[in-house]
């Protein structure tokens, strides 16, 4: 199954009006991804690496949830409280590959 499709899946989403907005949030995960990956490079490649997959959609869904509350850290409104975990936490799952000079 195609990330787009397994977003949609996990998010509970039947048609295709949200596409281009889910397909946006998974490219700016494989992007996170990348630049977490590959710290040092001159160039990224293209594509992430299969294993990484699980994790861009993972990323993917977490912006998704906090559309209209980005970056936010504590919200406490009518008795409820919201602290969102940071992305940083998913980002930590990626090893890091570099060369030696």
């Amino acid at each position: 199954m195609e990330p787009l499709e397994r977003l949609k899946t996990r998010l509970n989403i039947t048609d295709d009006q949200e596409d281009r907005l889910l397909s946006d949030f998974l490219e700016t995960a494989k992007w996170a991804i990348l630049n977490r990956r590959f710290p040092c490079a001159d160039s990224l490649p293209d594509e992430i690496e299969p294993r990484y997959v699980d994790l861009q959609i993972r990323i993917a869904i977490d912006f998704y949830n906090k559309i209209g509350a980005e970056g936010q850290s504590a919200h406490s409104e009518n008795g409820v409280s919201r602290t969102y975990e940071a992305s940083e936490v998913l980002l930590s799952e990626i090893t890091p590959q570099v060369k030696v000079l």
